[in-house]
């Protein structure tokens, strides 16, 4: 099978990886990809946002699947174009990536299917969200409506703060506070069947201690040792099926990747949010676990045909991935950075330095091309042998004014 993905980040990257391993899959192309994804996938360029020439693209190379990795392409409907060429696609279409593209369209779905999640209101003056933070209290959280890349949410506890975060984006929602910790739990559903993946943690504060300002994710580890044996068994019948069931009711049936933010919360699990793709940095841990080949499993998907396949397999023990930043992010990245250490790191045991925001430079150098600039991806013989792996490669990586959190998955048992 010769598969095309569609992006050029860090999640793409690890999506290229495992599929490469898939001995089902016999090409692998990527579209437009990044410098590490060059050894595992031809490249190709595309604008990734245009429905026809991705169509086009895949066409031309008489690829059998496309995975499209980031969500704008989703919401813009590049996966509608790909279904209309008669050309299997994971991803869902214009219709129900919505679930990602309105989070007051997600409170809705999640209303009518009897999801737990946090009380809100969608507000769109600054009356009514200066009236909904009054009425919920702080901490403060208030989430823009639309696409942010992983940055539209502040949580706060300084009024002003959130208000003017609220004016700045325009529709918000606002939010009450889930307290307790955070857990991502992602699902392969072909609009009927649901398959969940194993629980990870991300880490989105930019600093040790969740520390500083929101961002697309500073690091994340799988499995996590101390849920429930229960929780994904859970989360799949008051979560991800109804949802799935709900959209289908609706004529928006949701096929592809379902990512639930959890909150495990003093009164029980709570939803934070949904995406409709594999989120980065979770991905790049979870991908480097699984042993299922994932080709089939994503063409299944994309068939109709998940109820043929059963539960998914996992290598034995544990992966945690760090981020590399470049200096200045989330505000203000910089770019054109030489990127060195990349073979050394590369090459210790069970390290996988997944880029990001990289490209070429006239030289043929890798130089820094966006704020999360690598993730350093380990597997161990649990969290602590992964973790330390994973710094160890992390302390290979020379970037100019480069930072990463020091306490990823810091003090997990095995």
């Amino acid at each position: 099978m010769k598969v095309l993905v569609l992006g050029g980040g860090g999640r793409e990257h690890a999506l290229t990886l495992a599929l490469s391993r898939d001995p089902g899959v016999t090409e692998v192309h990527a579209a437009p990809g990044n410098p590490g994804m060059a050894a595992a996938a031809a490249l190709h360029d595309v604008d990734a946002l245009d429905g026809a020439s991705v169509a086009a693209l895949a066409e031309k190379l008489g690829v059998e699947l496309v995975v499209v990795g980031p969500e704008a392409p989703l919401v813009a409907g590049v996966a509608d174009a790909v279904r209309e060429r008669g050309i299997a696609c994971f991803g869902p279409s214009a219709a129900a990536a919505r679930l990602e593209g309105s989070k007051a369209f997600a409170k809705e779905v999640m209303a009518a299917a009897g999801v737990p999640t946090a009380r809100a209101f969608v507000c769109d003056t600054a009356e009514e969200a200066a009236a909904a933070l009054g009425t919920l209290g702080a901490p403060y959280v208030v989430k823009d409506d639309g696409l942010a890349a992983g940055k539209g949410v502040v949580v706060t506890t300084d009024r002003a703060e959130a208000l003017a975060h609220a004016v700045a984006c325009g529709r918000v929602v606002v939010e009450e506070y889930l307290d307790g910790p955070e857990v991502s739990l992602f699902a392969v559903t072909d609009g009927r069947t649901v398959v969940p993946l194993l629980p990870a943690q991300d880490f989105k504060r930019a600093l040790d201690g969740d520390a500083g300002p929101n961002t697309g994710g500073m690091g994340a580890y799988a499995p996590l040792p101390w849920v429930s044996d229960d929780l994904v068994e859970e989360v799949v019948a008051s979560v991800l099926q109804p949802t799935v069931d709900e959209m289908a009711r609706r004529g928006r049936p949701f096929a592809g990747l379902l990512y639930a933010g959890l909150a495990l919360t003093r009164d029980g699990t709570r939803v934070v949010e949904f995406n409709a793709r594999f989120g980065d940095p979770e991905t790049q841990p979870l991908l480097a676990l699984l042993a299922s080949p994932l080709g089939t499993v994503l063409k299944a998907a994309a068939d109709g045909r998940l109820d043929e396949l059963g539960p998914l397999t996992w290598l034995d023990g544990a992966a945690v991935a760090v981020v590399v930043a470049a200096e200045g992010y989330p505000a203000a990245p910089r770019t054109g950075d030489l990127v060195l250490g990349l073979d050394q790191a590369g090459s210790r045991a069970g390290v996988q330095v997944i880029h990001a925001g990289t490209t070429f430079d006239d030289n043929g150098q890798v130089v820094t091309s966006g704020g999360r600039v690598l993730a350093v991806t380990a597997v161990g013989a649990d969290v602590a042998d992964a973790r330390a792996k994973a710094y160890a490669g992390v302390d290979e990586i020379v970037i100019r004014g480069s930072r990463h959190r020091t306490d990823i998955a810091a003090g997990v048992g095995p």
